[in-house]
């Protein structure tokens, strides 16, 4: 297990305070200035699988209301909306400094046997042969500004893999369909909600960012202020994390200063697994 493998499985490993109360760590993720948002819903869903046990995860629904500070720990409060026969549904609200940053509704249920059908995994190359992050990372590293530069090289336990990556100071319109390949080989090993835990933090990866793709705009690009207003994940089959899956992306529809962007991951073999949904801030950035 790498050592960021590592540090990320026990981010997720939220503490016990009391009855439905419990305590994840603010710091670490992807980024250092505040806390990325597929870390505040793993550790939300955590919090409620704490109190759902024998059923696992098929969808979660969360609004990101206030940006975290990784300098405290995030308090995370359950309610046990429901225990059905079938499904369990529980609301989490994330705090910090007294005020929600996110409030979470997800719902569990049972494992039952009825009719399959999925669509097909795109026909895209796989992720042998592709560049991997620290490749890519490579080729803008002299043109990244000062100040951004050790968030962009620090290390990240989810390996990613784009199939068309674009360049990062000064890209071109591009299609918003995005795919990329991602795994963690830390996951080997881990429960059945854990790998659920794992694929709800890198499925905020790149999907906002799919919004970007048609306006030749990135983060660095220095023209746009980003943040992801809301995230839906629903969970569709068993995941091994540990072994390649496909994020395939696009972005129907911006405007109004949001962008809307969905996402299918498949594993290799082209089984769908999950589904995700986001929206997002896509405002022109206006110096002060």
């Amino acid at each position: 297990m790498t050592d960021v493998g590592a540090e990320l499985l026990d981010l997720l490993n939220i503490e016990p305070l009391e009855v439905d109360l419990f305590r994840g760590i603010g710091a670490g993720g992807e980024t250092s200035k505040r806390i990325y948002g597929g870390q505040v819903i793993a550790q939300a869903l955590a919090a409620a699988y704490h109190t759902v046990p024998g059923r696992l995860c098929h969808s979660l629904h969360a609004y990101f209301i206030r940006p975290g500070d990784p300098s405290i720990p995030v308090i995370y409060q359950v309610d046990r909306a429901r225990d059905g026969g079938s499904f369990a549904t529980r609301r989490v609200v994330a705090i910090q400094h007294g005020k929600q940053i996110l409030n979470m509704a997800a719902s569990f249920h049972v494992e039952e046997e009825g009719w399959d059908y999925q669509h097909e995994m795109p026909d895209v190359p796989g992720p042998e042969g592709l560049a991997n992050r620290e490749e890519l990372q490579g080729r803008w590293l002299d043109q990244i500004p000062e100040s951004m530069r050790k968030d962009f090289l620090r290390p990240r336990p989810i390996e990613i893999r784009e199939v068309e990556p674009r360049d990062l100071i000064h890209p071109d319109p591009k299609s918003d369909i995005n795919h990329l390949w991602f795994r963690m080989e830390a996951a080997a090993g881990a429960s059945p909600q854990m790998q659920h835990i794992l694929l709800a933090y890198a499925s905020d990866m790149y999907l906002l960012g799919s919004s970007l793709r048609p306006h030749g705009l990135t983060w660095f690009s220095g023209e746009v202020m980003t943040a992801s207003l809301d995230h839906s994940m629903w969970f569709h089959g068993p995941i091994e994390f540990k072994d390649w899956h496909l994020y395939s992306m696009d972005a129907p529809f911006t405007g109004g200063a949001r962008g809307f962007s969905r996402g299918k991951i498949f594993t290799q073999d082209g089984r769908l697994v999950a589904s995700t949904a986001q929206e997002g801030l896509v405002r022109p950035y206006k110096p002060k």
